[in-house]
C-alpha cells in the first residue's frame, strides 16, 4: 500500500482505485487509526475551480460534509471525514461491497418481486431515521441506492440533502428529474413527503423496468410530473398484487394529500404486503422465460423483448374442458398457448384446433378495445398458456410492439390462406 499524498490525504493508506467519473475519483484505502477500510472520494481540482459550476460542486461537498457522523444507520453509508479546501476537497465513507440498483430497472433484469418490496422497506427505515434528523434525501433514485453483495441496502450521496434549520443548503434544480416529486419540479418547499413519492418511482422502477413518465425533454416531462398520473404498475406487469399497485399508486400521489403522509404509514404498507403470498419466483421466471423462448410465435424477439412479455403477462394452467373464451362475451385479452391443445368453436361446430404456440383473442389488440368474443375457446388437454392485456401490450416497447404485429400479421396469413384453401375444396 501507498500513501495518498497525492490526492492530499496524507493520513490514509491507498490500495486501489475502485472508480472515477466526471467530477471525482474514489479509492479504496486503509484507515490507519480505526483500523479499518474506507472508500475515499476526491474531487478534481478543476471542478472545484470551475467558474460555472464551481460554487454548486463545493455547496454540495460541504452539505455532504457536514453529515459526517450524524447518519449512523445501518441501510446508510457512513460518513467518517471530510474536507474542502479552496482547491481540493474529499469526502471519507464507509467502504460497500456491492453495486448499485441501476441495472435491475430494465426488464430482462428485475430483481424478484419479495426481493423488491425488501429493498423498498429497508430504505424507508433509512430515510425515516434521517428525516427524524431532520435530513430530507432529495435524489433518491437506483443508482444512490447499494445492494450490497451479504445482502444488505445502504442508501448513498446525501450531497443534495435538505438540512433543517440550514437554509444555506437548500438549492434549487438539484435531483434527478424522473424521480423528482411535484413540489420538487416547482420549488416548493419541502418535506419528507418528496423522498416518499422518489422511493415509490423507484419501486416502480424495479417492479416494471420502466419510469412512469417517459418524454423527449425535460419541459415535457416535468408537465406530466405535474398534471398527469402514472399508469399504474399493473398496466406493465399485471401479475403483481393490486395492493402492492396500491402502495407504489399511493406513494406517487401529486398531491401530499393523497399521498402517504409520514415514513411510519409507509412502512406499515410495506409490512403489509410483505406477508402476502407473492407471485413467480425466480426459478418460475427463468422455466417462463425458456418456454417463451422456444415457442415459435417468439422466434424473431430478443432476449429483452422475451423478458419484456413475460412481464406483461399473466400465466396460468387449466384442465381438459376448461372453457377459456365464450362466445358472446367481451374481452380485452389475448392468449397464447404455451402447452397443450385448444378447440374453437362457433355455435355446435368446431372450426380448428389450435397447438402449442399459436394465439387467440389478438383481435382486441388489433382493433384496440374490447371486443366480441365470435367463437368459444374449449381447452382440448390440459393447457398452459398465458394471457396479456391489450392496452399493457400498447404500453409496452416500440420493439416489442413490432414483434407482436409481425407474428399476428403471420399468423392472419396462415388463417386466410387455410379459409382459402377449405373453400376451394368446398366448391
Amino acid at each position: 500500500m501507498e500513501q495518498v499524498a497525492d490526492v492530499g490525504i496524507d493520513k490514509y493508506e491507498i490500495i486501489r482505485e475502485l472508480g472515477r467519473g466526471a467530477t471525482s475519483v474514489v479509492y479504496l484505502a486503509h484507515d490507519t487509526f480505526n483500523d479499518r477500510e474506507v472508500a475515499i472520494k476526491v474531487f478534481k481540482p478543476e471542478i472545484l475551480s470551475d467558474t460555472e459550476h464551481g460554487s454548486t460542486y463545493r455547496r454540495l461537498i460541504a452539505n455532504e460534509a457536514a453529515l459526517a457522523g450524524r447518519l449512523n444507520h445501518p441501510h446508510i453509508v457512513g460518513i467518517y471525514d471530510a474536507m474542502l479546501g479552496r482547491d481540493d476537497g474529499y469526502i471519507v465513507m464507509e467502504y460497500v461491497q456491492g453495486e448499485t440498483l441501476e441495472k435491475y430497472g430494465h426488464v430482462e433484469r428485475l430483481l424478484p418481486v419479495d426481493k423488491v418490496i425488501e429493498i423498498a422497506f429497508k430504505c424507508a427505515l433509512a430515510l425515516d431515521f434521517a428525516s427524524r434528523n431532520g435530513i430530507i434525501h432529495r435524489d433518491i433514485k437506483p443508482a444512490n441506492i447499494m445492494l450490497c453483495h451479504d445482502g444488505k441496502v445502504k442508501i448513498a450521496d446525501f450531497g443534495a440533502a435538505i438540512l433543517a434549520k440550514n437554509d444555506e443548503t437548500q438549492m434549487t434544480g438539484i435531483g434527478s428529474p424522473s424521480y423528482m416529486s411535484p413540489e420538487q419540479v416547482r420549488n416548493d418547499i419541502l418535506n419528507h413527503q418528496t423522498d416518499i413519492y422518489s422511493l415509490g418511482v423507484v419501486m416502480y422502477r424495479l417492479l416494471t423496468g420502466r419510469l412512469p413518465f417517459v418524454a423527449e425533454s425535460n419541459y415535457a416531462l416535468t408537465y406530466k410530473i405535474l398534471n398527469e398520473d402514472a399508469p399504474s404498475v399493473l398496466v406493465h406487469r399485471p401479475a403483481l398484487s393490486v395492493r402492492l399497485a396500491d402502495i407504489v399508486t399511493k406513494a406517487m400521489r401529486r398531491s401530499t394529500t393523497e399521498r402517504h403522509a409520514n415514513w411510519r404509514e409507509f412502512i406499515e404498507d410495506l409490512s403489509t404486503i410483505a406477508e402476502l403470498d407473492l407471485p413467480e419466483t425466480a426459478d418460475s421466471e427463468t422455466q417462463r422465460f425458456n418456454m417463451l423462448k422456444a415457442l415459435p410465435f417468439f422466434k424473431d424477439f430478443s432476449e429483452i423483448e422475451l423478458w419484456e412479455v413475460l412481464r406483461i403477462s399473466i400465466w396460468g394452467r387449466v384442465p381438459a374442458g376448461t372453457v377459456l373464451v365464450d362466445e358472446g362475451t367481451t374481452g380485452n385479452f389475448f392468449f397464447v398457448i404455451a402447452d397443450g391443445s385448444v378447440s374453437v368453436i362457433k355455435g355446435n361446430k368446431k372450426l380448428s384446433t389450435l397447438g402449442k404456440g399459436h394465439c387467440f383473442g389478438e383481435m382486441c389488440y388489433i382493433r384496440q378495445g374490447a371486443l366480441m368474443r365470435t367463437a368459444t375457446i374449449l381447452a382440448d388437454t390440459p393447457v398452459t398458456l398465458f394471457k396479456i392485456r391489450a392496452d399493457s401490450l400498447h404500453k409496452a416497447s416500440e420493439n416489442c410492439q413490432l414483434r407482436f404485429n409481425r407474428s399476428f400479421m403471420n399468423i392472419l396469413v396462415d388463417r386466410l390462406a387455410q379459409a382459402t384453401s377449405e373453400l376451394a375444396h368446398i366448391y
